[in-house]
């Protein structure tokens, strides 16, 4: 029997729409700049980009419900509404039409970003870690199956600011479409049950302040909301 030094923590999981089931988490990976629309309002051009990741703590889950502290060292914490895909069978280069069988679920995600911390990485052309990857940055729905839902490719994705629309987009806007990601993220890292991927965020992405609440909207998905402690 192994022994620690100290009692490990819990694994991170999430909860199973109308299930009592939780999907355990190993990895969380994101997908930069997969919206035209929000590619332009970065300052970038989506026709000549491939996709690009990055990646977040598996402990920097939050569920919907939540009510969390404001992060700390930030004046411009920004949210993105993110379909987020949910791994169910390994595989590496996975092939597009093979992608669809590596997926176990979905969920509406909301990919908080310290834009501040961002973009003064970026103008130091230095990591972004602590601007995406702090505590609770990686708020997340209840998952549903794949089998329930089919291979999710068209459908309305929102969020609103204390019941304020602030993003409107489809997600049949994405640059790079849920099979061709997993294909080359598969490229990258061997993919495995219970990674997820954020698919990134379409136009209008914004502020959030303390004492606001922030709610995803997804088609054919659980909504997941969150409120900052004033």
């Amino acid at each position: 029997m192994t022994e620690y030094v100290f009692e490990p923590h819990d694994r991170p999981s999430l909860p199973v729409y109308g299930s009592h089931l939780r999907f355990p988490v190993r990895r969380i990976f994101c997908v930069g700049r997969n919206y035209a629309e929000h590619a332009r309002e970065m300052g970038h051009d989506p026709d000549r980009e491939p996709p690009f990741f990055f990646s977040k703590p598996a402990d920097a889950l939050v569920e919907s419900g939540a009510c969390l502290p404001f992060p700390p060292a930030t004046d411009d914490l920004h949210f993105e509404a993110e379909l987020v895909v949910a791994i169910g069978k390994p595989g590496t280069r996975i092939a597009v039409e093979d992608a669809p069988g590596h997926i176990w679920g979905f969920a509406a995600g909301n990919d908080l970003t310290r834009r501040d911390l961002q973009a003064t990485a970026k103008s130091l052309s230095r990591p972004w870690d602590m601007a995406k990857g702090f505590d609770n940055s990686a708020v997340c729905g209840e998952l549903c199956p794949i089998a329930q839902t089919g291979l999710l490719s068209d459908g309305p994705i929102r969020t609103k600011v204390d019941g304020k629309l602030r993003q409107d987009g489809n997600i049949s806007d994405m640059v790079w479409s849920i099979p061709e990601l997993i294909s080359e993220l598969s490229a990258l890292v061997e993919l495995a049950p219970g990674d997820l991927i954020y698919t990134g965020t379409p136009a209008g992405v914004g502020s959030i302040r303390p004492g606001q609440s922030c709610t995803v909207e997804i088609a054919g998905l659980p909504k997941v909301s969150i409120r900052f402690i004033p």
